[in-house]
């Protein structure tokens, strides 16, 4: 049973910067393409980023040149680092493999609110 813990959130004015950390456990971790999703108030859950085992990336147009995803596989961490951050970026923020791995596997996810 896969266990994801995402840590890093906040509150961050609108030019802002955060680094969410994302660790993962009871998996190959290295093998996995894994992908940092977000999920606003009243809106579908959505993928921002992901990165496979080799370091290809891949983002959401919204975020691209501002986000970047990152990879420890001797941590079994995933890392997403967001510069430039707008309110529209305001969400809770979860880490997962694409696919997921299973329905239940979801962590509890960590808040990111961009405010003035």
């Amino acid at each position: 049973q896969v266990q994801l813990v995402e840590s890093g959130g906040g509150l961050v004015q609108p030019g802002g910067s955060l680094r969410l950390s994302c660790v993962a456990s009871g998996t190959i971790f290295r093998f996995y393409v894994m992908g940092w999703y977000r999920q606003a108030p009243g809106k579908q859950r959505e993928l921002v980023a992901s990165i496979t085992s080799v370091r290809v990336t891949n983002y959401v147009e919204s975020v691209k040149g501002r986000f970047t995803i990152s990879r420890d596989n001797t941590k079994n961490t995933v890392y997403l680092q967001m510069n430039s951050l707008k309110p529209e970026d305001t969400a809770v923020y979860y880490c997962n493999g694409v696919p997921v791995f299973s329905p239940s596997s979801w962590g509890q996810g960590t808040q990111v609110t961009v405010s003035s």
